[in-house]
This record gives C-alpha cells, structure tokens and sequence, in this order.
C-alpha cells in the first residue's frame, strides 16, 4: 500500500468536472474544490487554516444555491447569469472569491513544479503575490504572508503526496492543469460579463 498517493486517495479531481460547451458543471466543480481544500492539511501549519476556512466558507455559499435552485445552478455560469437577474449575488461572490482561491493554489503549485531547486515558502509566497494579494486588505496581506512562511520543506511536502516520486509527478501535472483550466474558463466567464464587479 506504501505506494498510494494523496491524489489515489482523492475521490474527486479537477480532471473529472465536466465542462459541456464551455460551461462547468456545479455539483462536480464543488467536490474537486472540497477534495482541494485538503491539500492544505499535508502543508501541516495551523496558518493555512485561513486559507481553508475562507475556500470551505465559499463552497457552502455556492452549495447553498444549488440545493436551493438546482436547475438554474447546474453549471456555473447559469449560477451566475441567474444571480444577476435576481439581484443576489451571495452565491456569485462567493464563487468569486473560491475561483480566486483556486487560482492561488495552481499558481502557487505550478511555481512549485516550475522551481524544483526553490522551498515552498518562496513559491507559495510568489504564487500569492501573483494572485490574491491585489485583492487583500491592509488587514489580510500579514496573515496570508505568515501562512506563506509556514510552508514546509519541499522534500518534506512532496514525501507526503507519496512515496513514488515518479507516480507523485505524473499525478500532480494531471491535477494541476486540470485546476489551471478549469479556473481560467471561470475567470474568463466573469471578466466576459463583468460579473465580478463591487463583489
């Protein structure tokens, strides 16, 4: 069993949320980013449960909408259109705000396997500046940098996605562009409409 990777372990990935003409499936969408969210448990400190409680907050917004209007939710851009006729975006905003989650993640996961010579605490910290940061108040910036400097030691995270390094590798490109394409048609669906706008 010694060969079981964190990723054989997660039920649901970004590779597996069906996209239909350009439109994310909600329900899928929301277990990937669920499956996601414990990630941050193998970065093993206490900081990034910032980081958690804010995605898992945004997840029960836009599970709320669903359970609540399941047709007009089904995919995330109906999710959003709807909102937008009714005036009520708390399911929008809260998309917004995992989406931007999301993107930290890949971005900060991506420099990761860009950089194999570089720590973490560089290319999480890198990956924050090139994402949530411009979105973060004068309040937020220090806590979200002092998770940053928590990150644990490269060999120490990438021993606990697995003991097959190999594997481990094939894996998280996998799961890592899935993410990365799935967060940039959501992204490019709320710049298409401004639908981020005062959220």
């Amino acid at each position: 069993m010694s060969d079981v990777t964190f990723f054989d372990e997660q039920k649901h990935s970004f590779a597996d949320v069906p996209v239909v003409n350009g439109k994310v499936s909600t329900a899928e969408f929301l277990l990937a980013a669920e499956a996601l969210v414990k990630l941050f448990d193998l970065l093993g400190s206490s900081a990034f449960s910032v980081v958690q409680n804010d995605m898992n907050g945004n997840i029960a917004k836009v599970r709320a909408k669903l359970l609540a209007a399941p047709t007009e939710a089904a995919t995330l851009q109906d999710l959003i259109l709807s909102e937008v006729k009714d005036k009520k975006k708390t399911a929008t905003q809260g998309l917004l705000w995992l989406t931007r989650g999301l993107q930290f993640t890949a971005v900060s996961m991506r420099e990761t396997v860009s950089h194999p010579n570089e720590e973490m605490t560089k290319t999480f910290t890198d990956g924050y500046s090139k994402t949530l940061i411009k979105y973060h108040s004068v309040f937020v910036k220090p806590v979200f940098k002092l998770a940053m400097k928590a990150c644990p030691y490269r060999a120490d995270f990438f021993k606990k996605l697995g003991a097959d390094q190999d594997k481990v590798a094939k894996q998280l490109e996998a799961w890592l562009s899935a993410l990365e394409k799935i967060v940039k048609i959501i992204m490019d669906f709320f710049e298409s409409g401004n639908y981020g706008k005062g959220l």
